[in-house]
C-alpha cells in the first residue's frame, strides 16, 4: 500500500504543521511509528517515519528517503474550456490525476460560465486546491499550476509555434500519429457544445481524435492525458 502524501514547504525537514499538519495528526491520525510521504509540489519527495506528534496539527519524524522526481517528457499544459461550476472541479481533478503539468483555463467563444472581477482569483485558488489535493490522492510529487484565465486571442498567442493538440470529435488524425517528440505541449479541450470553426482557425492547432466516442470536457483532458502518457511519458 502507498503511503499517504502531504505537502510540507520543506519535505527534508521531516516536519508538517498548519492544515496539512492538521489533516495528519487530527483527521487522518498518523502517530508515532507511522511512515509519510512529504512533497513540496516541485518534485521532492521525502519518506518520513514519525517519532511523534504534538497538539493537533505537528509532527515530526525521522526521513528515511529523499528523493527528486523529474518531470516527465513532454511537459503538457491542459487547456481547459472553463465548464459549468458542477464540472469544473472534476476536470481539474481529473487533469491532475492524468499528469496535467498545468492547467490553464480558457473562456473560449462558447464558455458559457464567465469569469469576471474577484470570482477571477476566487476560481483560480479553488482550481488550485483541487489540484493539490488530487496530486496527493494520486500520490504525486509535483503539482500542477493553475494559472489565470486567457481568452481565445491571447491562447492563439500564446501557443504561435508551439506544440498545441486539440481534441475534436471530426479529426482524421489520431494521437497516435502525432510526433510526441518535443519539449512542451498544449493540449487544448474545448467547451461544452464543442468548438467552433472559427475558433479551430484562429488558434491553428493540430485536431487529433482519442477514439470513436465523444468525451465530455470534464474527462476529454484526463482520456488525452493517458494516451499521451502511454505513448511518450510513462
Amino acid at each position: 500500500m502507498s503511503l499517504p502524501y502531504f505537502i510540507a514547504d520543506d519535505p527534508a525537514s521531516g516536519r508538517l504543521d498548519g492544515a496539512e499538519g492538521r489533516h495528519a495528526v487530527t483527521v487522518k491520525r498518523i502517530t508515532a511509528g507511522e511512515r509519510i510521504a512529504l512533497i513540496d509540489g516541485r518534485g521532492t519527495v521525502a519518506e518520513v517515519e514519525v517519532t511523534g506528534t504534538s497538539g493537533k496539527d505537528r509532527l515530526f519524524g525521522t526521513v528515511v528517503e529523499l528523493k527528486n522526481v523529474s518531470q516527465p517528457r513532454p511537459e503538457v499544459i491542459v487547456v481547459q474550456a472553463i465548464p459549468k461550476s458542477e464540472r469544473a472541479e472534476l476536470a481539474v481533478d481529473l487533469a491532475t490525476q492524468g499528469g496535467a503539468d498545468a492547467i490553464l483555463p480558457w473562456i473560449s467563444h462558447r464558455t458559457i460560465a464567465r469569469w469576471q472581477g474577484p470570482k477571477v482569483a476566487k476560481n483560480v485558488e479553488k482550481w488550485q486546491l483541487t489540484a493539490r489535493e488530487a496530486a496527493k490522492q494520486s500520490r504525486r510529487a509535483w503539482i500542477p499550476e493553475v494559472h489565470d484565465p486567457v481568452t481565445t486571442n491571447q491562447l492563439a498567442e500564446m501557443i504561435q509555434g508551439e506544440t498545441a493538440l486539440v481534441l475534436h470529435e471530426d479529426a482524421e488524425k489520431k494521437i497516435g500519429e502525432v510526433d510526441l517528440d518535443v519539449d512542451k505541449l498544449f493540449l487544448i479541450v474545448g467547451p461544452e457544445g464543442g468548438i467552433g470553426e472559427d475558433e479551430l482557425e484562429l488558434l491553428g492547432a493540430v485536431k487529433v481524435k482519442l477514439g470513436p466516442e465523444v468525451l465530455r470536457t470534464a474527462s476529454a483532458a484526463f482520456a488525452g492525458l493517458s494516451a499521451i502518457g502511454v505513448l511518450s511519458r510513462w
